[in-house]
């Protein structure tokens, strides 16, 4: 399938401003670009600045660079003023929902690849320090592997309660625990940590997850999910939405949050305008139109 993703986010700044940027795919994304003729979709961040009536008056220069995490960032200087970032891309993807591991053993520590072991560890809001007996009493009876990481995905979207209006940017880990409330992120952040303690790697992602086979959930957001490490490679997991997703599109990892903000700017930056959208469109860039009402999701295909 096709799925074209498109954002158009403004700023209001007072000063000149310098920002970091992780809008890109991920360099390493197992999707493709692909062309359709007609629309401009080369993944290329667009940073302008706005006029007066919020027309485009100048380009912004734009430097590219991988982060030790491997995400393509972009940082450039803004001008004070209004500042536009606007960018598209269109991949091709699998047709079915992303795979699971099913019944996959856990790797011992001592025969994790080095690279992977920064992710048993603490970060900024994944307090493993503080988790390691509540991680056991709960689930240290369960096994080990692909099943023991489900169970903990499914404990915390069972447990934790979805709510736009509580969050906050400083919400660790411990505080979804005590508190049962959040944002995707704070989701993620809770079983990345409870993961963690139980010695299986896993780090934090943000992308597109758009509707796409399934009903229309309401405007469009950049999403955050998390990968585990089994046998010899990454799964993507989601508290959030925990059953099989199409069409979920790679842009960062990280440790955590603070790893791959989709925008840092060093100084104050006001957000005016706000638009994400990822979706699925025919050969000939035509939008393909949702499902009418709810169904069940259709079920994974088996692990290769």
């Amino acid at each position: 399938m096709l799925i074209q993703s498109e954002y158009d986010i403004q700023f209001h700044l007072l000063q000149p401003t310098p920002i970091v940027a992780l809008l890109h795919l991920h360099p390493k994304h197992d999707v493709h670009l692909a062309t359709v003729p007609g629309i401009d979709a080369d993944d290329r961040l667009h940073a302008e600045q706005l006029g007066p009536n919020k027309e485009p008056i100048q380009d912004v220069p734009v430097d590219e660079y991988l982060d030790s995490f491997g995400n393509c960032c972009s940082r450039f200087l803004a001008p004070a003023g209004d500042l536009r970032l606007h960018g598209r891309s269109i991949v091709t993807a699998d047709d079915f929902p992303e795979l699971q591991g099913f019944n996959l053993p856990q790797t011992p520590i001592e025969l994790l690849p080095a690279e992977t072991l920064q992710f048993l560890l603490a970060s900024r809001y994944c307090e493993v320090d503080l988790f390691g007996s509540i991680a056991h009493d709960l689930f240290g009876h369960l096994g080990t592997g692909w099943a023991l990481a489900a169970t903990i995905r499914d404990w915390v979207h069972t447990k934790v309660a979805f709510d736009y209006k509580k969050a906050r940017p400083t919400m660790t880990a411990m505080d979804v625990f005590s508190e049962r409330i959040g944002v995707c992120r704070d989701y993620q952040h809770l079983a990345v940590t409870l993961t963690r303690c139980m010695k299986i790697p896993a780090r934090y992602v943000t992308g597109y997850i758009g509707d796409i086979r399934v009903p229309f959930s309401g405007p469009g957001d950049f999403s955050a999910w998390y990968q585990i490490w089994l046998d010899g490679r990454w799964w993507d997991m989601d508290a959030r939405h925990n059953y099989p997703r199409t069409g979920r599109i790679l842009m960062a990892t990280g440790r955590d949050a603070a790893d791959v903000a989709i925008t840092t700017s060093f100084g104050r930056a006001d957000l005016t305008h706000f638009y994400v959208d990822s979706f699925e469109i025919d050969a000939h860039g035509n939008r393909v139109p949702l499902v009418p009402t709810l169904e069940a999701p259709p079920p994974a295909p088996p692990t290769t």
